[in-house]
């Protein structure tokens, strides 16, 4: 695998120098960015105390332990967290650890991964709460056998199709509506068609194959070769049974360390489609090594891991897109930034393009932005447009309500999401870094946008994000191409809410699993995309639960036996749990106690 990644980045490398001059960077500045916007920073140092805690790691078959099985905690102040290895009897421990609220979770190839206090498949574990100079032991782990789903993948006239990806997907409620999401891992099928996905819990799946070959995947260009080498039949993604609608995918059920070995099915034959056009800057001259990205839209009913086809324009803005399988996308053009973009070791390695001419010193270049959605039914479609522009600027303060500004407020940072639901993220944004003064800026934004804040001190919470005066906290602002919006406030408090409780069944007896789910009033707030008013929760080891910085406003509160994760996001379950749930409220800065009845 390592050396497939490292041919495949040279690949790019190479490919992305013959398209326009550049030079690789290596460098440890934090204001390099991941694709997406989001900046690659060290995380916070962790912090030591005096707690200690174990367990053990035992087989559900028979008791036996788990030798080598990876244990992971996170939480409290952490940072990334910290993992251990079970001995010969299955045992790990954690020690030194600070005070705080803590999760645990265990992995081992051909069990489900677990989380500690996990009882069902696709549900939240349960956290630990850890004092000062405590000592827990007997946090176990009993691990079943994960189930398998295998088969055979084979083409239109029978013959074996090697290099498949095959995946197992679950039907999950995202924001924007319901979508089959990738579960579990990846499997890839050999020579004789053959696949083997391991590790599943049970419960039902949906199983698709996509074939995609390297030159289809990455940097494609219209020299790339004779006719014959870029073929116009191929193989759109196809789900059990065999069809290319997710909307005809055939569910397949697994039982608990069951093992599936007939998922059988051929590649749904179709015309592939060339996507071509040319990419013309702000300033009317083609874009020269413009990156060229085809994501599929959202708007489908199945989330995509990746671009449908990536390339580069030529010197005169030309940019073809070869063997592109029909669907829905959104074709998105960056100009003048280099987008390739890496991290090991907290080392940060991206590409800075440099035209000729210009200092052998690479500098920072404000990006220009297009996207466009478009449909592709399996012919090819030539003559595209694609004008660049610059994204919007931001800039405002962030306003620490009710105490003076920390003194590490150089930790904090701004960053803009998208507040659309449905679309395809688009490009540009960057994470901006907050001054000592408390203000920040960033560039790149387009369409519309929420704004968040990361790594703020403990204690603090965001309050509202007002642009001009104008509350924009959760409904987000659009962002006009080249525009400057100054006057975004983005105000924090430290009266923050604090709910927590207990529950019990009908004739009176504490329960001790369960989730908790809170939900707001207002039912236009459960469609949000980045809602700040749904929260859900475990119960620790003493059975209580603890849900911390809501917004203050009316709720509704309800404890259920069991939900997936993910469920309590969906408008039609808030619903029907809303006929069963408590009604309450939460003023800024309460700490509130709520006993709930368990709901059947």
């Amino acid at each position: 695998m390592k050396t497939v990644l490292c041919a495949s980045l040279c690949v790019m490398l190479a490919a992305a120098s013959a398209a326009a001059q550049q030079q690789v960077i290596i460098t440890r500045d934090p204001s390099i960015q991941r694709p997406g916007g989001r900046r690659m920073q060290p995380p916070r140092e962790a912090k030591t105390g005096t707690a200690r805690l174990r367990g053990r790691v035992v087989s559900a078959d028979n008791g036996s332990p788990i030798r080598r099985a990876q244990v992971r905690i996170s939480g409290g102040d952490l940072g990334r967290g910290q993992a251990a290895l079970t001995d010969a009897d299955g045992r790990y421990e954690f020690r030194d650890l600070p005070a705080g609220r803590f999760t645990l979770s265990v992995v081992k190839a051909g069990y489900v991964n677990m989380q500690y206090g996990q009882l069902r498949p696709f549900e939240p574990g349960k956290p630990i709460d850890v004092s000062d100079g405590q000592s827990i032991e007997n946090a176990n782990f009993v691990l079943p056998r994960g189930s398998v789903i295998a088969g055979r993948i084979v083409d239109e006239f029978g013959e074996p199709v090697a290099d498949a990806m095959v995946s197992a997907m679950r039907s999950q409620f995202r924001p924007g509506g319901r979508r089959l999401v990738p579960a579990g891992r990846i499997a890839q099928t050999n020579d004789l068609g053959q696949f083997r996905i391991y590790g599943l819990p049970p419960g039902d799946y949906y199983v698709s194959a996509t074939l995609r070959s390297f030159d289809t995947y990455f940097f494609n260009r219209e020299d790339d070769g004779p006719t014959g080498s870029n073929p116009q039949s191929g193989y759109a993604p196809t789900y059990y049974p065999g069809t290319p609608s997710p909307a005809e995918a055939q569910r397949v059920q697994l039982a608990l360390g069951q093992e599936l070995a007939s998922v059988d099915f051929a590649l749904a034959p179709t015309r592939l489609s060339n996507v071509s056009g040319t990419v013309i800057g702000s300033d009317g001259k083609p874009a020269s090594g413009a990156m060229v990205l085809l994501m599929p839209s959202r708007r489908q009913s199945i989330m995509f891991a990746g671009p449908g086809g990536t390339a580069r324009t030529q010197a005169d803005g030309r940019f073809t897109l070869h063997n592109v399988v029909p669907g829905d996308y959104v074709l998105q053009a960056r100009n003048m930034s280099g987008t390739i973009v890496t991290e090991s070791d907290g080392v940060v390695m991206g590409l800075a393009i440099r035209a000729e001419g210009d200092a052998e010193t690479p500098r920072r270049r404000e990006p220009e932005f297009a996207s466009v959605p478009i449909a592709i039914g399996g012919s090819d479609i030539g003559n595209l447009v694609l004008v660049t522009s610059h994204g919007a600027r931001a800039s405002g303060r962030v306003i620490f309500e009710g105490e003076p500004m920390p003194s590490d407020v150089d930790d904090v940072r701004v960053m803009a999401p998208s507040a659309d639901p449905e679309g395809t993220p688009v490009p540009g944004g960057r994470t901006a870094r907050v001054t000592e003064q408390g203000t920040w800026n960033t560039s790149g934004l387009i369409g519309q946008r929420l704004f968040r804040v990361g790594s703020l001190p403990k204690g603090w919470v965001l309050k509202s994000v007002s642009v001009n005066g104008q509350d924009v906290t959760d409904t987000g602002f659009d962002f006009r191409p080249g525009a400057d919006v100054s006057g975004i406030d983005i105000v924090v408090t430290s009266k923050t809410t604090h709910l927590s409780g207990s529950v019990v069944s009908d004739d009176r007896a504490p329960v001790k699993d369960y989730t908790v789910v809170v939900f707001p009033d207002d039912e236009q707030k459960w469609s949000l995309v980045s809602s700040r008013w749904i929260a859900t929760a475990r119960p620790d080891q003493e059975g209580r639960f603890d849900i911390r910085d809501l917004p203050p406003g009316g709720y509704y509160a309800i404890a259920v036996e069991y939900v997936p994760q993910g469920e309590w996001q969906d408008p039609e379950w808030l619903t029907r749990a809303r006929a069963a749930a408590t009604a309450f409220r939460l003023d800024e800065g309460e700490t509130k106690t709520l006993d709930l009845t368990l709901s059947r």
